[in-house]
């Protein structure tokens, strides 16, 4: 496509970047094609210049081509660019001085090419994208069930006072972070596919909600390994732990579930968020003070988390921060924020 429309709409005899800086444009991860795009073409544009001017005044040969590479990528770096920038600089800059040296199509006609190719794999995008939302859906409800697991092996270590089930949990939760890294990504390459893609407008709002799970889900799991750590420590010692409060993690476990289904809601279905919400405020209503009354510390520490991760869970499902600690029991006579009765 990109070779035709160099061709054929611009008149170019043999336009050899074109077909490249599509190629490499499509290949460009989701989250900032956009921006890696326009620092390729840039890239592109740098080093054919500096090629085309050393190259037509010194000649070609290995020490011309590796003064043409070193300016092009200084000058890359100068300008403060990306990584993008920089290699396509000097990738560049390599070709105008080996494969195709000044002669046949001049420095300007190269640019332009590189400019088509860009152009055409952001169109490309366009007009064949996929979901904005699908992926980063999937991603989520996946850190949110392995989420549930971990509580569920947890609360199974607490009532068996059991360390294995909690050293499982906690080598589960462990390994989300790859996950989250991976939902943030695919909700700024969704951000962009909505922007530049006409079939997609309409998912702004569902993807923007989604987008603002992705802080909460990422606290949701760090509150998560630290619980499981406090929960392996106070099984270790043999600590005394109120069952009222291992009862709050399973009823968590459960309630994350719920939150799951409501994030694997498909286009066109209204996620119930009302249903989630309803369930952890549920489980945030017993997580008073008593329950910890003359406990040891271990056993604060994990009603303290708990406490946390319920406050992080209702902002996923469409909660206020304040909204969310409102509904926690307070802990002291004057709390920050008055409880919501």
């Amino acid at each position: 496509m990109a070779w035709w429309v160099a061709t054929t709409v611009i008149g170019h005899h043999a336009p050899f970047f074109a077909p490249i800086a599509a190629v490499v444009s499509l290949g460009l991860s989701l989250g900032a094609r956009l921006r890696r795009s326009f620092e390729l073409v840039a890239g592109v544009t740098v080093g054919i210049g500096i090629g085309d001017l050393i190259i037509s005044g010194i000649g070609s040969g290995p020490w011309q081509i590796s003064l043409v590479v070193v300016l092009a990528m200084s000058v890359a770096v100068l300008l403060n660019s990306g990584p993008i920038f920089s290699m396509q600089a000097g990738n560049s800059a390599v070709l105008v001085a080996t494969l195709i040296p000044p002669g046949g199509s001049g420095g300007p006609d190269r640019m332009i090419d590189a400019l088509v190719g860009g152009l055409v794999g952001i169109a490309v995008v366009a007009i064949i994208p996929t979901h904005p939302v699908r992926r980063a859906r999937k991603d989520a409800a996946s850190i949110l069930g392995t989420a549930s697991e971990v509580l569920q092996l947890v609360a199974d270590g607490l009532v068996a006072n059991d360390p294995d089930p909690i050293v499982k949990a906690l080598q589960k939760a462990r390994a989300t972070q790859g996950a989250i890294d991976g939902l943030r990504s695919n909700l700024l390459g969704g951000r962009e596919i909505s922007r530049i893609s006409p079939l997609y407008w309409n998912s702004r709002p569902r993807l923007e909600r989604l987008m603002a799970t992705a802080d909460p889900i990422d606290n949701a799991m760090r509150n998560i390994r630290v619980l499981a750590r406090r929960s392996l420590t106070l099984v270790r010692d043999d600590e005394i732990l109120d069952p009222r409060l291992v009862a709050q993690v399973e009823r968590l476990s459960k309630a994350v579930e719920v939150l799951k289904e409501m994030i694997l809601a498909e286009p066109g279905e209204q996620p119930d968020q009302a249903e989630a919400a309803r369930v952890l405020r549920s489980v945030a209503k017993e997580l008073k003070p008593a329950i910890v009354e003359n406990a040891g510390l271990s056993s604060t520490v994990v009603f303290a988390q708990i406490r946390s991760l319920v406050v992080d869970l209702l902002q996923v499902a469409g909660m206020k921060r304040i909204s969310s600690i409102a509904t926690l029991p307070p802990t002291v006579p004057h709390p920050a924020y008055e409880p919501d009765h």
